[in-house]
């Protein structure tokens, strides 16, 4: 082989395959024993017995329910639904602004420079850190039991535990994003004798707004989904409607009910990309 070729092959040749190889090889390694562990076995959705099983259960769901008393208990089951995952984001959005506030490094004041408040302000961090792990560890479906028990059936419980929980991932997630654009505005403006409020607005936000809108609607679409779960525990909405569907078999109202949570994760989509064009 010429000189030429090797060279051609050379510049050819991936320089991080053994790497990626590696990588790859580990990952599996580590991988089979908890999939093991979880039972994983896909080939048995394969078996005639389970074929037939699930062939069954999915010809219950046809024909769809549209009988007009069942779609006036979907149109209302649905705006609950909605009203339960707005209000809960809306509510969880406005918690997490001040924890959010509180954990973003880039507007802490005392580091710029020596200052008697460094430590003050890590402690703060970290105790607003915590706070945040503890609230979005519980899951809104457990939040939702305990609240039913305390405030009653109805969608008054589902807000309070999406706004609890959604209120501790907001806060992490929107101090992770403003800190991972380019902070060297705000730090300019800090060092300029600006306030932590002004260098958020001019400094952070202008550079991080598609980010932020585009996670908070990805947010209201987990919320909608989160309401459908909670709906099971006696909180309302679409949720609510399809426990009584599935437990009086009835498919077709039940796919009805599918169909109706597939458009709102449309809209939700739909709304978060025009969002995005509006602040570009």
């Amino acid at each position: 082989m010429s000189a030429s070729r090797l060279d051609a092959t050379t510049r050819l040749r991936d320089p991080a395959a053994r790497q990626r190889a590696t990588a790859v090889l580990v990952a599996v390694v580590l991988l089979w024993p908890l999939l093991q562990l979880s039972e994983f076995q896909p080939a048995r959705l394969l078996d005639a017995g389970n074929l037939q099983v699930m062939g069954s259960f999915l010809a219950g769901f046809l024909p769809p329910a549209v009988n007009a008393e069942f779609l006036a208990l979907l149109m209302r089951a649905t705006v609950e639904t909605l009203a339960m995952a707005t209000a809960g984001t809306a509510l969880a959005w406005v918690l997490s602004l001040p924890f959010a506030f509180a954990m973003t490094q880039s507007l802490s004041v005392s580091r710029l420079g020596p200052a008697r408040g460094m430590a003050a302000g890590r402690a703060v961090r970290g105790a607003v850190r915590g706070v945040l792990t503890l609230l979005r560890a519980i899951p809104e479906v457990v939040w939702a039991l305990v609240l039913v028990r305390a405030l009653g059936l109805g969608p008054a419980a589902g807000v309070l535990a999406l706004a609890v929980t959604y209120a501790g991932m907001l806060g992490k997630v929107y101090a992770e994003i403003l800190e991972s654009g380019d902070t060297r505005s705000a730090r300019a403006l800090l060092e300029a004798g600006s306030g932590r409020r002004a260098a958020l607005l001019y400094g952070l936000l202008p550079g991080a707004a598609q980010e932020l809108v585009s996670y908070t609607v990805y947010r209201w679409e987990c919320a909608v989904r989160a309401s459908v779960v909670m709906g099971f525990v006696g909180a309302g909405g679409l949720g609510q409607l399809m426990d009584q569907s599935m437990k009086m078999l009835n498919g077709g109202e039940a796919s009805v009910i599918l169909a109706t949570f597939l458009v709102l994760v449309l809209l939700a989509d739909a709304l978060s990309a025009g969002l995005r064009r509006v602040l570009a």
